[in-house]
């Protein structure tokens, strides 16, 4: 007899969905292009992106106060950077994140296409930077880019200076 808990079906469902959307997709080719040592190469996609899985206890283990280290800033930047290379590819305008972030962990970031801000969002606690699944990667993600999306639809002439 095993001890092993049969996952249900639906959530392997979920996470095969969220890996197959177009966020997580730019997501992890922008992972698996900065892997030069090819590390990771033998890993799944799910193992590559479990890094952005910070779960409610994880976060709560977290203290409140606390500068985020190099790791947790280089997935914040890589989030961001998959955030605007999938509006490029959706929109054919280059989207260029700036992202600033202090010792204590409060930022902003910024993505612009042309002249136009795209996004413009304020970051604080960056040091607790995760999603509670797959599932919150993918929708917060394609939520970023949706919006991103319909700034430039609704701005054209400005995205397009």
């Amino acid at each position: 007899m095993s001890n092993v808990t049969p996952v249900p079906d639906n959530a392997l469902l979920d996470e095969k969905d969220a890996l197959s959307t177009p966020f997580v997709k730019c997501l992890l080719r922008l992972m698996r292009a900065q892997d030069t040592f090819e590390l990771w190469q033998e890993k799944s996609d799910a193992d590559l992106v479990c890094d952005f899985i910070v779960t409610r206890q994880q976060r709560r283990a977290i203290p409140l106060i606390g500068g985020p280290d190099l790791e947790v800033q280089w997935r914040l930047e890589i989030f961001y950077a998959a955030v605007a290379l999938a509006i490029e590819e959706q929109s054919g305008l280059i989207a260029s994140p700036v992202l600033t972030v202090n010792h204590e962990g409060f930022g902003r970031i910024l993505l612009t296409a042309g002249r136009l801000v795209v996004l413009s969002k304020t970051l604080r606690d960056v040091h607790r930077f995760g999603f509670d699944n797959l599932r919150k990667l993918a929708e917060a993600g394609t939520g970023l880019v949706d919006n991103g999306l319909t700034t430039i639809k609704t701005y054209s002439d400005v995205a397009r200076v």
